[in-house]
């Protein structure tokens, strides 16, 4: 009996098929382990930013007016270079009010993600899902 060697264009389609479906699923989830890297990060780097600006009031007893400023004046604490919001690559966002203060993502959206802060340290929220520190009260999300 004579056997050939080789697949035939059939069974390569159906390999083809199932590997395009192993893909397809698999896309999804590798986007979705990118943001919750990304989210972790930014949670890391806004928390050590929340430390320079402490430290910062602590020795001028006054909030830096921007970012930029903790890298001279507290190098001790503050990165060489302030990192850039993963989310987009821009600057992260930094607002203050008085002795409080905020600094934000933009968020998995990347989409005008901001808050602000009030005098009396309450805060004003996006409607986006902004990642953020503050020394005030919470953002209140609740619709």
């Amino acid at each position: 009996m004579f056997r050939r060697k080789g697949f035939t264009i059939l069974e390569l389609l159906i390999v083809i098929a199932v590997i395009a479906i192993l893909v397809g699923i698999a896309l999804p989830r590798f986007k979705g382990m990118q943001d919750e890297g990304n989210i972790a990060k930014a949670k890391g780097e806004l928390r050590m930013l929340q430390t320079a600006i402490e430290s910062y009031k602590i020795h001028y007893d006054a909030l830096p007016v921007a970012l930029t400023n903790l890298q001279t004046a507290v190098p001790q604490i503050a990165p060489s270079v302030i990192p850039k919001d993963p989310f987009g690559g821009a600057n992260y966002g930094y607002s203050k009010a008085g002795d409080y203060f905020v600094i934000y993502s933009a968020g998995p959206g990347a989409t005008a993600g901001s808050a602000s802060i009030g005098a009396t340290g309450n805060d004003a929220a996006d409607t986006q899902q902004c990642i953020y520190v503050t020394n005030g009260s919470p953002i209140d999300t609740t619709p």
